[in-house]
């Protein structure tokens, strides 16, 4: 790759392998990237082991959402899925399990498939992206099930309560629907929007980032990133970062989060920011935390560049990955 195409790159997903050992990132190019964990932590680490140990193309447009799930790595482009095995790509063998495509209604441009959840229950994968519905893909049988329909725009991001076996989703509509994954019928819908609290309307009204722990749920985009409890479905926490928020995540007693700006945020539960970690990029897209294995528990994150961070403590960047 030209240092042209280096300068405009832009890691929009990660996932980490179901063994903890690796990692795969996924770029703006089609490109996904897998790199060891093993390797870039050990003490007698190089330069070189901060590189992938392999890089390949997966899709045609950019790679947006990437999920790992029973030892396939699932990674999401323009209106398509595929799967990977991670024991053959950790062999550096890259041949697609399989390719699957959702039954778009009109195909005149291809929806992009903007992210992924599985639920484990029914063993399912939820794909949202840019027609506006869900797809839901039945893993066992490799067939779509059933399309949910709701939101008027583009549908941004998933997640998953898995204890009441309810999907999250959140839109460029700046609606957040929860859906009961069994019967497919949208149990609630929240305008963030229309919440004063919330609401920024210089930024406007799209969700971009949707993340749960049971009972609790964090949302934010152009509103304001929320905490909700999610029985009064009313926010009990605004928090007051300047920036969009593309991923928001659940850690302990805190929420960790990234966006707009060159930094990952540690926000406690009530509403404050405890601490702003300096990051490589100038805007952040994905943050992945590895509780897959405790020896390598890691948090990275990735954007503007082709640089992924590594914390291996929460309070500073340890060092990076490069494309």
């Amino acid at each position: 790759m030209g240092p042209v195409e280096l300068l405009h790159m832009s890691v929009f997903s990660q996932s980490f392998s179901p063994c903890g050992r690796f990692l795969a990132a996924g770029n703006n190019y089609g490109e996904i990237a897998l790199f060891s964990l093993s390797a870039a932590l050990s003490p007698e680490a190089t330069a070189d082991n901060q590189r992938p140990i392999l890089t390949f193309t997966a899709h045609e447009g950019p790679v947006f959402s990437l999920r790992s799930s029973d030892g396939v790595l699932l990674s999401a482009g323009n209106g398509e899925v595929s799967a990977w095995s991670w024991t053959e790509l950790s062999k550096k063998n890259v041949k697609p399990l399989w390719t699957k495509r959702p039954n778009y209604k009109f195909s005149l441009e291809i929806p992009e498939i903007n992210s992924m959840v599985v639920n484990t229950k029914d063993n399912s994968l939820a794909l949202g992206g840019g027609d506006n519905n869900i797809h839901i893909l039945d893993l066992e049988h490799g067939v779509f099930k059933s399309v949910l329909q709701g939101h008027t725009d583009y549908v941004h991001c998933l997640a998953m309560r898995e204890r009441e076996a309810e999907l999250l989703s959140g839109g460029e509509d700046g609606a957040v629907r929860m859906w009961d994954s069994r019967t497919g019928q949208c149990v609630h819908c929240i305008d963030i929007y229309k919440y004063e609290s919330c609401a920024r309307p210089q930024h406007g009204k799209w969700i971009s980032c949707v993340a749960t722990d049971s009972d609790w749920m964090l949302c934010g985009g152009g509103p304001s990133l929320s905490l909700w409890h999610l029985r009064s479905l009313s926010p009990t926490s605004v928090f007051p970062l300047s920036g969009c928020q593309r991923q928001a995540a659940f850690y302990q007693d805190m929420i960790l989060t990234v966006g707009d700006g060159p930094h990952v945020s540690h926000c406690l539960l009530g509403g404050d920011i405890k601490a702003q970690i300096v990051c490589t990029s100038q805007s952040l897209n994905t943050l992945q935390l590895n509780t897959n294995s405790t020896e390598h528990r890691v948090l990275t994150a990735g954007g503007s560049s082709s640089k992924i961070d590594v914390f291996t403590n929460l309070s500073y960047r340890a060092f990076s990955l490069s494309f």
